[in-house]
């Protein structure tokens, strides 16, 4: 008698579960559509990742089927490749939900910018991050001044032609955490001054933010430029940025 009813019973389970699944699931419509509103994702993301009380949302096959003929991610994060800082997991995102570029030190070049306006332009992302970390490698690396083979070079060379890196060398030392936002800022420059995130600017259509993810804490903070400009003499107290 119960074999016979095992496979209703295993229908029903499956359903259950798949229902489930859905309560945590935001459909593709609902995503975020405004510089603003995708930011206040992102950092309820990390307030999850930060409470444990994660959601995993869009991490099932059913979202597989939803986004398989498009995406419709809903913020580009630029962020180091750094093993310990994968933005899926401490935005508490899933599949289709975020565009994400990882190269050592979030370092931007052609591709990586051409890649931002492909997501920004073709894509529809009203948020760009540029997300740093606390103890980045590549800028320890920088700082050392040590030796270094192969295309590692170009890393090191990348980070010494940043002028941020060349005011901060002078004006304080080799002071890590300044040199990690300060290469953070170069990016968003970067970014900023390409035509297509310029023009989509203009028109408050796009953001883009500077971020930096402390390995220690799980945090993620939103780095305040002005502030940080005038702290760190690269703009005279009281302009604004």
């Amino acid at each position: 008698m119960f074999r016979r009813r095992a496979p209703l019973f295993l229908f029903v389970v499956v359903i259950l579960i798949d229902s489930v699944q859905c309560r945590f699931s935001r459909p593709v419509e609902k995503r975020p559509s405004t510089p603003e509103a995708a930011l206040a994702a992102l950092l309820e993301g990390n307030q999850r990742f930060l409470a444990g009380a994660l959601r995993h949302p869009h991490q099932t096959q059913r979202r597989v089927r939803e986004v398989e003929n498009a995406q419709h991610p809903f913020a580009v994060v630029v962020s180091c490749s750094d093993s310990r800082v994968p933005p899926e997991i401490i935005f508490d995102e899933g599949v289709g939900d975020l565009f994400v570029i990882r190269t050592a030190g979030n370092l931007l070049g052609n591709l990586e910018l051409g890649s931002i306006e492909y997501a920004v332009e073709h894509l529809g992302c009203p948020l760009v991050v540029v997300l740093g970390h606390t103890e980045c490698g590549a800028i320890k690396a920088f700082l050392s001044g040590g030796e270094c083979h192969g295309h590692i070079r170009d890393i090191i060379e990348a980070l010494r032609q940043e002028k941020e890196e060349q005011q901060i060398l002078q004006r304080e030392g080799k002071n890590l955490n300044t040199c990690i936002e300060g290469n953070v800022i170069h990016g968003v420059t970067q970014i900023r001054q390409q035509p297509v995130i310029m023009e989509k600017m203009k028109r408050k259509e796009v953001n883009v933010v500077p971020m930096i993810y402390d390995v220690h804490t799980g945090k993620v903070s939103v780095i305040n430029e002005t502030a940080w400009l005038e702290a760190h003499a690269f703009l005279p107290i009281g302009d604004k940025k």
